[in-house]
């Protein structure tokens, strides 16, 4: 697998510059095609059910100042990716609500890069929208994503002097579900290239037999077939009881990635009922709340 097209949701958010400027580096790492995306926030199904009439006077003026707002997110879109060396791009405006539009261009890309729900829990929650939609992995920055554009990568994935390449030093959760499997299996060009992978294994002595003798036996020599040498870390979760929390594991991720300084966390996601309260799991939801460092999940 490779990401040959890569999606970037552009917006109006301070940290958008970041998603930008990511797209660019993996663009020039894996020879990739960018495509950039904002949204006016008008739903397409209005258009399709003929309930929008766009030739209205006042409706259009306010259609306008969608569009333009629109205009204004992807301003430095390409300048900050012709700076960096990317050579295949283009820039789209869409009429649609963000998580809609980007679940379909999703369908027509290898990789979707997003940003982390406002903390105030304001707005759509692209994110998870996204994830459960597009059916592609979702790459999620978070709110403290470098913004500089100094940072350059050559073809080759050398990156400059200003700063690492992306996805130098991985995190990946596994409890061997399908979820998980798929989340490696996206992750591989990522994984490849990384300085170092460490797969974390919460819990391991609960389930005897799922993860190998020693537990990590397994997905470590599936990894190394596809050139990637990993060490295992095991961790333990709560003790299970009435009072045992779902998000208790995602914090224990996200304590782990610091504590070995990574860059990047890669996991499944576990999708439950369609309800926005329980769109995600416990775990998956812990970890994007609370994440500051890049998320890569697959559904």
């Amino acid at each position: 697998m490779a990401y040959k097209t890569i999606l970037v949701h552009v917006d109006e958010a301070p940290h958008s510059a970041a998603r930008i400027l990511l797209a660019g580096e993996l663009a020039l790492q894996e020879g990739a095609h960018v495509v950039g995306v904002a949204t006016t926030g008008i739903s397409r199904f209005l258009y399709q059910n003929e309930t929008v009439d766009d030739k209205d006077p006042n409706l259009a003026r306010h259609l306008d100042i969608l569009r333009e707002r629109a205009s204004h997110a992807l301003a430095e879109f390409a300048p900050r990716l012709q700076s960096l060396g990317v050579q295949s791009f283009e820039q789209r405006i869409l009429d649609d609500e963000p998580s809609a539009g980007l679940s379909l261009l999703a369908r027509h890309a290898d990789l979707v890069i997003v940003g982390q729900l406002a903390p105030n829990g304001r707005g759509p929650d692209v994110p998870a929208d996204v994830l459960l939609g597009g059916g592609k992995p979702v790459l999620v920055l978070p709110f403290a994503a470098r913004t500089s554009a100094a940072i350059s990568v050559t073809r080759d994935g050398v990156a400059s002097p200003g700063g690492p390449a992306p996805a130098r030093h991985i995190l990946a959760a596994w409890n061997a579900s399908r979820e998980a499997g798929r989340a490696l299996q996206d992750a591989l060009p990522l994984l490849r290239r990384a300085d170092s992978v460490t797969v974390a294994i919460i819990d391991a002595e609960a389930r005897r037999g799922v993860f190998g003798d020693p537990a990590g036996t397994d997905v470590l020599a599936w990894l190394e077939r596809h050139g990637v040498m990993a060490s295992v870390v095991l961790g333990q979760g709560e003790r299970p009881g009435l009072l045992k929390r779902a998000g208790s594991v995602g914090e224990q991720l996200l304590a782990l990635a610091a504590e070995r300084d990574c860059d990047l966390l890669v996991m499944g996601a576990y999708g439950h009922s369609r309800l926005r309260e329980s769109l995600l799991g416990g775990v998956t939801r812990s970890v994007l709340d609370a994440m500051t460092l890049p998320l890569l999940m697959s559904h």
